[in-house]
């Protein structure tokens, strides 16, 4: 029980980690919604339960924690 985080693993999912790649790179909300063929209000509801997940307030935080943890984080898994 102690050491575990009690609202579950606090890693992106695979389609997660895509949105959030998408936007280390520089792409608005509608560039991300075009990539992976949905919308924008789809993305901004995803990012929204990224930002919750990571512990990040915004993209900038979000593109820091891409390139500090998410290029090794993914290469290892």
């Amino acid at each position: 029980m102690f050491g575990r985080d009690p609202y579950g693993e606090r890693r992106p999912s695979e389609g997660e980690y895509r949105i959030v790649a998408l936007v280390a790179q520089g792409l608005n909300n509608g560039d991300v919604a075009r990539k992976i063929r949905t919308t924008r209000s789809v993305i901004k509801n995803r990012l929204r339960i990224i930002y919750d997940k990571l512990g990040v307030w915004n993209r900038v935080e979000l593109a820091l924690w891409y390139e500090a943890r998410g290029n090794d984080d993914r290469a290892s898994a």
